[in-house]
C-alpha cells in the first residue's frame, strides 16, 4: 500500500500517536503524545508573545535539549520559520547563519549566547525561557509555506540555507516511515544533529509512525551502545564514520532490541557493511542516499543488502530520480551522469540567493551535482561529486569555507583545501598552505582550535613557497590535487 500523498501542516505530527502513548524521551524525561501537543502550543504562544510574526525566522543553537526537539514544530504552529544551528559550530558559523538568515529571535543556552556579538535581534537564554500561558491548537499552515532553513555548505562560500516547506517537511516524514516500516511500538535513538535533515527525521518519521523519539547526546561511541541497551531502541541511523566506531565496540547483547537500521550521508564501505550484517543479523540494514535540497532520494531494500552492498536502491516514495547527461537527456542504463531529483520532496531553494538557486533548481527539479548510473538491476549507484565538495563524518563542507577560516588567522599567505580518502572519516581535509611570519604553524592550529569546530579542522596542513597557478592567475587545484594524490 502506497503512503497518504496528502501534506499537512509539520506541527500535526503531535496528533499521530495514542495521545497517552511516550513521544519525546529527553534527560530520562517522557512527554506523552497529548504533552507534547501541549509543549508544542505552550512555546508557540511564547513565540508569539515575544513580538514574533508570521514568516519571522527563529534559530536554536543548543544540543538535544527539549527545546531543540519541540522547537520546529512550534515555529511551525506558531507561523514562523525554524533555522536549527548545529551545536557544533562556532561563533563565527553561527553568526554567519543569524545574519543571512535574518533572524529574530535566537534559543541558546548562556554559554553560546555569550560568545556572539551584541546585535539588535533577541537573545533568549535557556535559563530564562518561560512556557507561554496558553497552549495554542494545531496550526493551518498551507502545504507550500516556508517551515524551515536548513544551512548547508556548497562548493564555493559560506553555507546557504536550503528553504524547506511544510510539504517537503511532511511528506518526507510520511516516506521514511513507511519504507522503514516504522510503527507505533519503535523507540528510535536520536544521536544525529537535529540540524541535519537526516537527523531532524530521526523525529519527524518516528511521531509519524506514532514511536517514541529517544533525543541522546553522547561523546563516545561506547555511550551509545549503552543508551541503546538502556532504552531498549529499535532504531539507530549513523553516518558511515559513525558507523565505524559503533562497529569497533563490544556490543554483547545490547544491540538485541534493535531491528532497524539506517546510513546516510556517504558510502557504507562493503567491509563495513559485513561487520554490521555480521553484530546485528536479526536488524534490517537500509542503505540510502539524500541531499538536504531534495531531502531523502534512494534507499536499498535490506533484502538486497547482502548481494549489493556497493548500490543505494531506488526511489523512495514522492521521490522522483533520473540521470541526466550535460545535454539534460536521460542518460541509458549504466550511463553515468548526473543525478537529478524531482517531486513533492524538493526543497524551495536557497534563502536570498536566486543566483545559486537558478542553477541548481530547474523545472521543478533539483540538480544534485552528484555522478550516478542506474544498472541493470534498476539499482543506483553513486560515483562521486562534480564539485569540490569534501566529506567529513557526514558533514559537507566547503574549500572555500576552509580555506577563508585558514586566511581570517594571518598566519598565512595563500591556501587551498582538499578532500583526501580516509577510511574512518569518508575523507579528511588536508591544507596546502603557503606561511606568513615566525610560528605560522603554531598560529594557525591555535586559530582553527578556537575558531573552527572539528569537523571544519585540517588532519594536515602541508607548507608550500608558494602555490601553482593556472594561466589565467587562478590557483591550479587540478595540478595540486594531482600532486596530493602521489
Amino acid at each position: 500500500m502506497s503512503p497518504d500523498p496528502t501534506p499537512f501542516p509539520l506541527d500535526h505530527l503531535t496528533l499521530r500517536g495514542e495521545r497517552g502513548a511516550p513521544a519525546l524521551t529527553v534527560g530520562g524525561a517522557t512527554l506523552s503524545y497529548a504533552a507534547l501537543d501541549e509543549a508544542v502550543g505552550r512555546m508557540a504562544d511564547r513565540l508569539l508573545a515575544l513580538g514574533m510574526r508570521p514568516g519571522d525566522r527563529v534559530a536554536t543553537w543548543m544540543g538535544k535539549a527539549r527545546l531543540a526537539c519541540v522547537a520546529p514544530l512550534a515555529c511551525a504552529r506558531a507561523g514562523l520559520v525554524h533555522v536549527p544551528i548545529n551545536p557544533v559550530l562556532r561563533r563565527a558559523q553561527a553568526e554567519h547563519i543569524l545574519a543571512d538568515s535574518g533572524t529574530r529571535l535566537l534559543v541558546a543556552n548562556r554559554a553560546r549566547a555569550g560568545t556572539l556579538e551584541a546585535r539588535p535581534e533577541l537573545v533568549v537564554a535557556l535559563e530564562e525561557w518561560v512556557e507561554g500561558d496558553r497552549a495554542l491548537p494545531a496550526g493551518s499552515a498551507a502545504p507550500d509555506d516556508l517551515a524551515a532553513l536548513l544551512y548547508t555548505s556548497g562548493s564555493t562560500g559560506r553555507p546557504k540555507g536550503v528553504m524547506l516547506s511544510h510539504a517537503n517537511l511532511w511528506l518526507g516524514a510520511v516516506s521514511v516511515a513507511h519504507y522503514l516500516g516504522l510503527s507505533a511500538s519503535d523507540r528510535t535513538l536520536c544521536v544525529l544533529p537535529l540540524a541535519f535533515d537526516y537527523g531532524q527525521n530521526q523525529l519527524f518519521s518516528t511521531w509519524c509512525a506514532g514511536g517514541e523519539a529517544i533525543a541522546f547526546d553522547y561523546l563516545l561511541p561506547r555511550d551509545v551502545v549503552r543508551a541503546v541497551e538502556r532504552t531498549g531502541a529499535t532504531v539507530l541511523a549513523g553516518v558511515p564514520p559513525l558507523w565505524v566506531q559503533l562497529a569497533e565496540q563490544d556490543w554483547g547483547g545490547a544491540g538485541a532490541s534493535l531491528r532497524t537500521l539506517t546510513n546516510s550521508g556517504g558510502h557504507m564501505p562493503e567491509p563495513l557493511v559485513r561487520r554490521l550484517r555480521s553484530l546485528f543479523p536479526e536488524a534490517r540494514l537500509h542503505l540510502m542516499y539524500g541531499l538536504t535540497e531534495a531531502f531523502r532520494s534512494a534507499s536499498l531494500d535490506p533484502a538486497l543488502v547482502d548481494k549489493k552492498p556497493d548500490a543505494v536502491g531506488a526511489a523512495i516514495p514522492f521521490a522522483e530520480l533520473s540521470v541526466r547527461r550535460a545535454d539534460g537527456s536521460e542518460a541509458a542504463c549504466g550511463e553515468e551522469g548526473e543525478l537529478v531529483h524531482a517531486g513533492p520532496l524538493v526543497a524551495q531553494g536557497y534563502w536570498n540567493d536566486p543566483t545559486r538557486t537558478a542553477q541548481r533548481f530547474r523545472d521543478g527539479a533539483v540538480w544534485s551535482g552528484d555522478r550516478a548510473v542506474v544498472g541493470a538491476d534498476g539499482l543506483l549507484r553513486i560515483r562521486g561529486r562534480d564539485d569540490a565538495m569534501i566529506k567529513v563524518s557526514g558533514h559537507r563542507v566547503s574549500p572555500s569555507e576552509i580555506e577563508e577560516a585558514a586566511m581570517a588567522s594571518g598566519a598565512i599567505e595563500d591556501c587551498a583545501a582538499f578532500g583526501a580518502k580516509d577510511e574512518r572519516l569518508g575523507q579528511r581535509i588536508v591544507l596546502v598552505a603557503v606561511a606568513k611570519g615566525e610560528g605560522a604553524d603554531e598560529r594557525l592550529q591555535r586559530w582553527f582550535a578556537a575558531e573552527l569546530p572539528a569537523h571544519l579542522r585540517p588532519s594536515e596542513v602541508r607548507w608550500v613557497d608558494a602555490l601553482p597557478l593556472s594561466p589565467n592567475g587562478k590557483i591550479n587545484r587540478w595540478a595540486l590535487a594531482a600532486e596530493l594524490s602521489r
